[in-house]
């Protein structure tokens, strides 16, 4: 196939539309299932470098749940603890322990479920039926993958009625060093990012605290290798194996940090035992409960625990997540990393993450108030790398 024909472009009105190979070659897909649009690709293609590159640097199958051309989350597959499991959703699946895909895929999927509702999903290995199974029962747009065992992708197409955009890539594609894009009909050229995020990117220690443990090490380069493929301004918190948190898109970067550590802190609460514990509906479907789950943590437009309110979503009234109650469970954690496309140019950023746990920090550095951020750091007895590379993207 050497060109597809899409329905429109961004926008119902952005026609005609279609995807191919500038040099006329075959295009490094199939699509084995349903028709993908404009932003599906745009997705899937974004999604699929963020899975192959985790794969390559970790050695460990990947995920990432995409939306918007920007991650809502990125893992690897690493096993879940039985709290994990049941924030997630995942703790009625038998043998998920027994496919690191599956692991991957529920992590990712579990850590934002809002922002994931519709999303893109990217899987680095061959799809294997569990991780179909728990891809069917979610509200998404597509998947890309290496390849699918059979049954799995049967499970597959038979999800929204047989019309699931369903994409096998070529893992040995290699595209072309140089890139183009057009904007206002004038053609922009860069070269690829093809720079490489690995172990060696973090050696550059430039706090007192020189400590950076493996698990730590392999958090920074989850949350660095997502920050490759967000829409920047951006950082990512990142910790046991994904990511928890994605700031993308600020103009300002305190605003990302906020952001994501809103986001970081969300995932870390519906682990609380209060919201493991809510008495839902059996009736409420799972996007519902979602919602609610926002609003009980976030106490956001409707107080769901209210009087009037609560009858819709619980068989009895919850008792609420007080502000005290969150701030002494977020307290206990630790052991954060979180990642920075470009320098940090306020000490801000650092207080704020110390809020969410932060404890490793890696960012490319050259800021004018690099000893300022540095300080702060060793207040907190954070260890930060300065990486010297900076990673926007857009």
């Amino acid at each position: 196939m050497k060109e597809f024909e899409l329905k429109y472009g961004c926008n119902p009105n952005q026609k005609p539309s279609k995807i191919y190979m500038a040099d006329g070659s075959e295009l490094p897909i199939e699509i084995l299932c349903g028709r993908p649009g404009y932003i599906n690709f745009l997705d899937a293609f974004n999604s699929w470098q963020l899975v192959k590159e985790l794969k390559s640097a970790l050695g460990l199958p990947a995920v990432t749940s995409f939306k918007h051309v920007s991650p809502t989350s990125a893992a690897v597959g690493i096993p879940l603890s039985d709290k994990l499991k049941k924030a997630c959703f995942v703790d009625d699946i038998e043998n998920l322990d027994e496919s690191p895909l599956a692991c991957a895929y529920a992590r990712a999927r579990g850590t934002d479920r809002m922002c994931s509702f519709g999303d893109w999903v990217a899987l680095s290995d061959v799809c294997d039926v569990t991780t179909a199974l728990l891809i069917k029962r979610e509200v998404s747009d597509g998947v890309i993958a290496p390849g699918y065992e059979p049954e799995a992708l049967e499970i597959l197409k038979s999800k929204r009625k047989g019309n699931y955009n369903i994409v096998k890539i070529d893992p040995n594609y290699i595209p072309a060093a140089q890139e183009t894009k057009q904007v206002y009909g004038i053609t922009f050229e860069q070269g690829r990012n093809n720079f490489e995020i690995n172990r060696e990117l973090l050696q550059n220690i430039v706090t007192e605290n020189k400590d950076m443990p493996e698990s730590a090490v392999r958090d920074l380069i989850i949350s660095l290798i997502t920050l490759k493929y967000t829409q920047s301004n951006s950082v990512c918190y990142a910790v046991d194996g994904q990511a928890i948190g994605v700031g993308a898109g600020q103009q300002s970067r305190i605003h990302c940090t906020r952001l994501a550590g809103t986001k970081a802190d969300t995932w870390f609460l519906r682990q609380h035992d209060k919201v493991l514990n809510l008495p839902f509906k059996d009736t409420l479907g799972r996007p519902d409960r979602d919602n609610v789950i926002d609003g009980y943590i976030n106490k956001n437009e409707e107080d769901v625990c209210a009087d009037g309110n609560w009858q819709k979503y619980f068989t009895t009234q919850p008792e609420p997540l007080t502000d005290a109650e969150i701030r002494a469970y977020l307290d206990t954690i630790d052991g954060v990393a979180l990642g920075s496309d470009a320098f940090f140019p306020f000490s801000d950023n650092i207080e704020r993450a110390k809020k969410s746990g932060v404890k490793y920090i890696a960012e490319p550095g050259g800021s004018i108030r690099d000893d300022a951020v540095i300080e702060c750091c060793n207040k907190y007895n954070m260890a930060m790398s300065f990486t010297g590379m900076r990673l926007f993207h857009h």
